[in-house]
């Protein structure tokens, strides 16, 4: 891979990312009717500029991968260093974004490693370089290892050590909401809330506590079952599920980064693909 494929495929992680944040409405999550940050706390404007500031950072991940070659504990080490400077890059853009930037610097590098891979071959890539242990990491915990470790929920962590089953299953939703006719943003929301519905989502374990995820997981369920967000009763119940979710200020973003994950595997870059073939 050159330079230019591997800021390729950080672009499309970034547009993947941003194409999340454009959804609307996502239930107790930033979009642009929030553009105030009101409810959310999050200003809508910042995040998309704060994503911006990943791109050179996915890029160098996307370049050790290529160098390293192989899935190895050396990779994870240095995708580690690489993430914790990508972090402090999005700190000083706004903030944000640091679940997500685990699970696309994850999944960027497994797909550097192998461009011709379909998405479920560089999900179980990211599975094994995730299952190696980064010894640079900080000793502290962070807020997300507490509460995984509290109420034995997988966390990021665990997501990326079991493959990212959610991001797989996001990828089904996609393809089923497609072939029903619905909208690419309807698609999008129903696979939001396909990953929403059974996700132990340490942020609402956090606020809400086990009883608010699983009262979030039956919302996100609802929609679901009314025949998701193309429908009249799915929009509906949509529509109540967000305005929940705003009131009790429970955001479920855990869901939204493994969304993005979904949307980059779903949108890699043709030219690489191509080229990879070619080769």
């Amino acid at each position: 891979m050159s330079s230019r494929e591997d800021e390729a495929l950080a672009r499309a992680a970034v547009t993947a990312l941003t194409g999340q944040l454009a959804l609307a409405p996502k239930p107790g999550l930033p979009d642009p009717r929030d553009l105030g940050a009101r409810i959310t706390h999050r200003d809508h404007r910042m995040l998309r500029w704060s994503a911006k500031a990943l791109t050179p950072g996915l890029a160098a991940m996307a370049a050790v991968a290529w160098r390293t070659g192989e899935p190895t504990p050396g990779l994870r080490t240095e995708l580690g260093a690489i993430g914790r400077c990508t972090e402090h890059s999005v700190r000083l853009a706004g903030g944000g974004h640091r679940g997500a930037l685990w699970a696309l610097g994850l999944l960027v590098a497994a797909t550097a490693l192998d461009p011709r891979a379909g998405a479920r071959d560089v999900a179980a890539t990211a599975k094994r370089i995730a299952a190696h242990t980064d010894k640079r990491a900080p000793r502290r915990p962070s807020r997300g290892s507490s509460v995984s470790a509290k109420y034995g929920a997988a966390g990021a962590r665990g997501e990326a050590r079991a493959g990212f089953p959610h991001v797989r299953r996001a990828l089904d939703a996609l393809a089923i909401a497609r072939s029903a006719g619905a909208t690419e943003e309807q698609a999008r929301l129903d696979a939001l809330l396909t990953v929403m519905s059974t996700l132990q989502d340490t942020e609402l374990l956090h606020t809400a506590g086990p009883l608010g995820l699983r009262h979030v997981q039956a919302g996100a369920r609802g929609v679901l079952a009314a025949g998701g967000t193309a429908t009249e009763a799915g929009a509906a119940a949509l529509a109540a599920l967000d305005a929940d979710l705003h009131a009790r200020a429970w955001s479920p973003r855990g869901s939204a980064g493994l969304l993005a994950g979904a949307l980059f595997l779903d949108s890699l870059p043709a030219p690489l693909s191509s080229r990879a073939r070619a080769a």
